[in-house]
């Protein structure tokens, strides 16, 4: 998921320098509260994890532009489970920025929009995960139905803010109608395989549950 330079831009790109700066002020509070249930060590550390793990999503896994934007296997909900939702959101934050710099100069002027349509969707996951998984469940014996609804709720949330990002920087018509309904359906192979993707990954994380590895994940990956 990168947005094309240009799809937002002159002064309509204040109002994405806003929600990126709301969605920092959010994930400042998820950090502080993270802090408070570990230490910041253990953020820091997950932190560096998550960033590595979107810096190879990004620029290792397959992705291919589809008209306004690209399509990523970002497994966002994937660093929520293992990693935390703070160290889940500065991860992605980091990685895109790192990938930016780097790899991706011209994707720069869209980091504030793209870090928007990472982040906001990522929070909404959270927030579905307090809803539907049951209180005394660890999220390494989750079942396929609940990892599906948080996938899925990340991805949604994708498509949904650069459907807006398009109509708010191009206008409604038929071209943007079609470039946002040919983004999204080539998103809904991201949506068949990401959940799939949790599960192999919650597997994982469960075999190393009596190691010492499991301190490097999220308390709430193995206990209630």
């Amino acid at each position: 998921m990168h947005i094309e330079p240009g799809v937002v831009d002159g002064a309509k790109m204040a109002f994405a320098a806003v929600t990126a700066a709301g969605a920092a002020g959010y994930t400042a509070k998820l950090a502080a509260q993270d802090v408070a249930r570990s230490n910041l060590i253990s953020l820091a550390a997950r932190t560096l994890m998550a960033a590595v793990g979107t810096f190879v999503f990004f620029e290792v896994l397959p992705h291919f532009p589809v008209g306004v934007s690209e399509v990523h296997f970002i497994l966002g909900s994937t660093l929520f489970l293992l990693l935390g939702a703070a160290p889940a959101a500065l991860g992605l934050a980091l990685g895109l920025l790192v990938q930016g710099l780097f790899f991706a100069p011209t994707d720069l002027p869209m980091y504030f929009v793209n870090v928007t349509t990472l982040l906001v969707p990522l929070f909404a996951t959270a927030a579905l995960a307090r809803r539907v998984v049951p209180e005394g469940t660890a999220y390494v014996d989750l079942r396929y139905a609940d990892v599906l609804k948080l996938s899925g709720v990340f991805q949604a949330g994708v498509v949904a803010w650069v459907a807006f990002w398009v109509f708010y920087g191009q206008g409604v018509s038929a071209e943007t109608f079609g470039a946002v309904l040919t983004f999204g359906g080539a998103y809904m192979l991201v949506l068949l395989i990401e959940p799939l993707a949790d599960l192999a990954a919650l597997a994982a994380a469960k075999s190393l549950r009596d190691t010492g590895l499991a301190r490097l994940f999220a308390p709430r990956l193995y206990t209630a």
